[in-house]
């Protein structure tokens, strides 16, 4: 059995008396591939902050293995990242790589030539100086999976990655996502698309403010789950 990276053990997650997610318990094994569903209000980004360390537990406990302390990397939603700074393209990409570098290490030819082979990679080529306020929100996107290369983080989670972008950047961004996973990266995706969930991703995590289903995809999203999942978001079973 492969190992678990991340593990959770009942943990309940919300804001002083409002529980957004309870009693959630399973893991995220290395080299998994997990889309994270379920319907507005289901907890999915809720979860994804917790994850990060950016929310602590109301109670119980989520433990990382030792290969993922320290060592996971998350591509937020479009909307959180403010467009209006001034950073140019080639900036927002080399933020990836901050935690070899330090604040003060300086960025070397190595790191550079990183920079550039992502944006490369990703389709950017020609838009290092760009400002990322004229990016288009593909492009930004673009920019922003070329920064999780950077990383080179053991454990992706990825917040709606493909929610306002075209269909040929969701495709070739579907591309370098299955690739992490081919890697053997553990790669955890919170999606909408439940084709694409059923057509490329192994295992699901179908969330409506409890576990409705976590397991082989062909098995949690069923109608039966489907069905409960919008029941329990609408407060009907609650």
């Amino acid at each position: 059995m492969n190992q678990a990276m991340i593990e959770l053990d009942e943990v309940s997650l919300g804001w002083r008396d409002r529980v957004a997610l309870r009693d959630v318990s399973g893991r995220f094994v290395q080299g998994s591939l997990t889309a994270v569903v379920g319907p507005n209000g289901a907890g999915k980004s809720t979860l994804v902050k917790a994850l990060m360390g950016q929310l602590s537990p109301l109670s119980g406990e989520i433990r990382f293995a030792p290969d993922a302390q320290n060592n996971v990397a998350c591509l937020p939603q479009l909307g959180e990242l403010d467009r209006s700074f001034p950073i140019s393209v080639y900036d927002l990409v080399a933020m990836g790589a901050w935690r070899r570098t330090g604040w003060w290490k300086g960025f070397g030819i190595s790191e550079h030539e990183r920079v550039l082979q992502a944006l490369d990679t990703v389709g950017l080529a020609d838009f290092s100086r760009r400002i990322i306020g004229t990016l288009s929100g593909g492009q930004l996107q673009r920019a922003l999976f070329a920064r999780l290369m950077l990383h080179n983080a053991s454990v992706l989670i990825l917040d709606e990655p493909f929610a306002a972008v075209d269909r040929h950047t969701t495709e070739d961004l579907l591309e370098l996502l299955l690739s992490w996973h081919n890697e053997g990266r553990t790669v955890i995706v919170v999606l909408h698309d439940l084709d694409c969930v059923r057509n490329l991703f192994p295992e699901t995590l179908l969330l409506a403010g409890q576990v409705v289903g976590w397991g082989p995809t062909g098995q949690v999203l069923t109608t039966e789950n489907l069905h409960l999942a919008r029941h329990l978001c609408a407060g009907d079973y609650l």
